[in-house]
């Protein structure tokens, strides 16, 4: 089976490369995919196949993409830590860790918090998935904290729609290079993939064409205030109206404060400041990761409709990073 896509090229499309505005469709990861696209005969322009990445559209064009379905997966139990929180016949929450993915993908087909969970329980909800059985919400690779996994089906649904109605308290500790004006904000700003760089995300401009019936962006809502404020860095609290992918990390970036650690936002300024020791500079660049940690998520349960709450500390990582800064 396979993913057909269907595209008239636009007016402010006009002239661009085939290979280019294919990538502007999510499901085209980057321009060298395209091009394997193109190349293995998948892209039909105006109802004939086309294998030039480089030929130039024009409006009016139909472009029609012919996406195959990627090989299944197997996904395994394997035996590994878990820090569990909460657990009944419904969910199951955890405490994740840094540098841990939370489902399998074909860069990470195990090692995963899916693979422990299938350890641990036996079975989750199958609603998203082979790959990510009982997935309600993630946290990227680098991300620790709160995390909630549906066993069945029910429960996934339940907890989906609490997700997507924006009723589940979510907040984050995240520091941050510089120290903002203001006490707190709120950054209101759709995110999309980065029209060159498909792995990143980035603000884009949220509108529905009525010519292509595309959009442009999804709606991203971000709330911040400062915890605490150092010479050339701050500690946030940030709590989340919706959950995009990436959505704090670029959020923080648009203001001008990118997340310590993080090399795919935000490039460190440590060299514009003379006055760090070099023990300082030395634990800063030894964190490997953003500084972002999920500590608090909040919903009803399922079933008993329950507001539960869980509250996780800073692991040590982010702890020795905030003395370092704090007594430099």
């Amino acid at each position: 089976m396979k993913i057909i896509l269907q595209h008239i090229v636009q007016e402010n499309e006009d002239g661009k490369r085939l290979d280019q505005l294919l990538t502007t469709f999510d499901e085209i990861v980057s321009r060298t995919h395209a091009q394997r696209l193109l190349k293995s005969g998948y892209i039909f322009f105006n109802g004939k196949p086309e294998l030039t990445p480089s030929r130039k559209v024009r409006t009016g064009e139909e472009i029609l993409v012919n996406i195959p379905t990627p090989k299944s997966m197997d996904v395994f139990p394997e035996d590994g830590e878990l820090d569990i929180l909460f657990e009944d016949e419904c969910l199951i929450v955890i405490n994740k860790s840094a540098g841990i993915v939370v489902h399998p993908s074909a860069g990470h087909p195990s090692g995963t918090i899916v693979n422990f969970l299938l350890h641990h329980c036996g079975d989750l909800s199958g609603i998203s998935g082979v790959l990510r059985p009982g997935i309600v919400h993630r946290l990227d690779k680098d991300t620790s904290g709160v995390l909630v996994v549906a066993k069945t089906d029910d429960a996934h649904q339940n907890l989906s729609e609490q997700f997507k109605e924006h009723t589940v308290k979510r907040q984050y500790k995240a520091m941050v290079w510089g120290v903002p004006d203001k006490e707190h904000g709120i950054i209101n700003a759709a995110l999309g993939r980065h029209p060159v760089r498909r792995k990143d995300m980035t603000i884009v401009e949220n509108y529905n064409s009525e010519e292509s019936g595309r959009k442009k962006g999804k709606c991203a809502v971000t709330h911040w205030r400062v915890l605490r404020r150092f010479e050339f860095s701050a500690l946030l609290a940030c709590r989340l109206e919706t959950g995009r992918t990436h959505q704090i990390r670029v959020h923080l970036t648009s203001i001008g404060h990118p997340l310590i650690g993080d090399p795919q936002y935000g490039r460190s300024p440590l060299k514009k400041f003379s006055t760090v020791s070099a023990e300082l500079s030395q634990t800063i660049s030894n964190f490997r990761r953003q500084a972002l940690h999920a500590e608090i998520l909040g919903f009803k349960h399922p079933s008993s409709r329950e507001w539960l709450e869980f509250s996780v500390p800073i692991p040590d990582d982010f702890q020795k990073l905030v003395k370092a800064i704090q007594y430099d």
